[in-house]
């Protein structure tokens, strides 16, 4: 049974006055409670069943309840910055009367912690974040991700100094766009869509426009998912516009091979082409950009995009440009080497070989289930009818 934030029994211990502060169920204060102990090296760990018992001051049969476990105390002595003694005696009449004020002041405490050294841990926790997501995909690695864009949203919000919040907001543009590409992978395109929003607003506020237009950019996968392909296009162009004179090489050839890709999708072959024409002219030799948007783009993906493009305009290069994509790819970028395959089966159907199609189809299909891609599975339904 969940423990409802809006409660209207009066809370029995000030670990639930707390947890209903928060407007969190038991489940996800657990839940949230884990992700702290891994991030913050605490050994101590709680249970639903175990937290309902502290929440209500008592065991089952009414008797007091014995001593909490040194690690589990220590936990949520470090979550609360309070003493277990306090939070499991009955909240103070004056505190009940001020929840939102005690609230306040634990986050603006919280907040008022962070500097630079914190923002550097928090975006170490999101590359290997990343590194999960790209093996394992957004089964594996989306609640993480919803968690950390909590935790730092919460923390942005209540920043008082500039440049942390500005670092702040830099961290939240990037997670609410890991959170919308794994949405979207993920089939529900409203999540994803809000996470967008959410990394857009973020963006804004870090004052870094190079941010901006990568969220926006990804934003438009969204549309090509819901068949807005023609707005997909638009919003592509017009972000290239903005940027051409502002980001670092390395994003604007990724925001010209991402118009390529909605151009494809529109029918546009050569202005696609084009495009990636244009990406492969832009892009650096150094492709690693530390203080710019996260993207991965070389020679090989870049191949893989324009292969994808081909392959939508059955044109018989697709197959080479797509095989040599596939045997370069770094084994470990799993959801990109499904999305390749699909698009390698699709050009081994226009140029008359079922054969090797339903070889490279069957791969793909079993790369989609194991980290759970709906979009991809999406795709495969699809080309299992062009197969047939």
């Amino acid at each position: 049974m969940h423990q409802e934030s809006g409660s209207t029994k009066p809370p029995r211990t000030m670990l639930e006055l707390l947890i209903r502060q928060r407007r969190q169920t038991f489940e996800e204060f657990v839940e949230y409670a884990e992700t702290f102990a891994r991030e913050h090296a605490e050994p101590g760990t709680l249970s639903v069943r175990h937290l309902q018992r502290l929440a209500a001051g008592r065991r089952p049969d009414g008797k007091p309840l014995g001593p909490v476990r040194p690690a589990t105390a220590r936990l949520l002595e470090r979550i609360f910055d309070m003493g277990i003694g306090e939070l499991l005696a009955p909240p103070a009449l004056a505190k009940q009367e001020d929840d939102s004020s005690v609230e306040l002041r634990q986050m603006l405490n919280a907040s008022r912690r962070v500097d630079s050294r914190v923002v550097e841990l928090l975006h170490e926790q999101l590359a290997a974040i990343r590194r999960l997501d790209r093996q394992m995909g957004a089964l594996v690695a989306h609640d993480e991700v919803r968690v950390k864009v909590e935790q730092v949203s919460r923390l942005m919000s209540h920043s008082l100094a500039p440049d942390v919040r500005a670092q702040l907001a830099v961290l939240m543009a990037e997670l609410s766009t890991l959170a919308g590409w794994q949405a979207l992978d993920l089939g529900n395109v409203v999540a994803s869509w809000q996470y967008y929003e959410r990394g857009r607003v973020a963006a804004t506020e870090s004052a870094n426009a190079a941010f901006e237009a990568h969220v926006i950019a990804e934003q438009a996968f969204v549309l090509l998912d819901v068949g807005r392909t023609a707005d997909a296009v638009e919003l592509l162009s017009a972000v290239r516009v903005k940027a051409k004179n502002s980001a670092p090489p390395l994003l604007r050839s990724w925001l010209a091979a991402a118009h390529g890709e909605a151009l494809a999708a529109s029918g546009q072959k050569g202005e696609s082409l084009r495009a990636f024409d244009k990406a492969a002219a832009l892009l650096p030799c150094e492709t690693m950009n530390a203080d710019g948007p996260y993207v991965v783009l070389d020679p090989v993906h870049l191949a893989r995009w324009r292969g994808h493009a081909l392959a939508r305009f059955a044109d018989p290069d697709a197959v080479d440009v797509l095989t040599g994509a596939l045997e370069q790819l770094d084994s470990s970028f799993t959801r990109a080497e499904t999305a390749l395959r699909v698009d390698l089966a699709n050009a081994l159907v226009a140029i008359g070989e079922p054969r090797e199609a339903c070889r490279q189809a069957s791969r793909a299909g079993e790369l989609a289930a194991e980290i759970g891609s709906v979009r991809q599975q999406r795709r495969m339904r699809d080309l299992t009818g062009a197969i047939a």
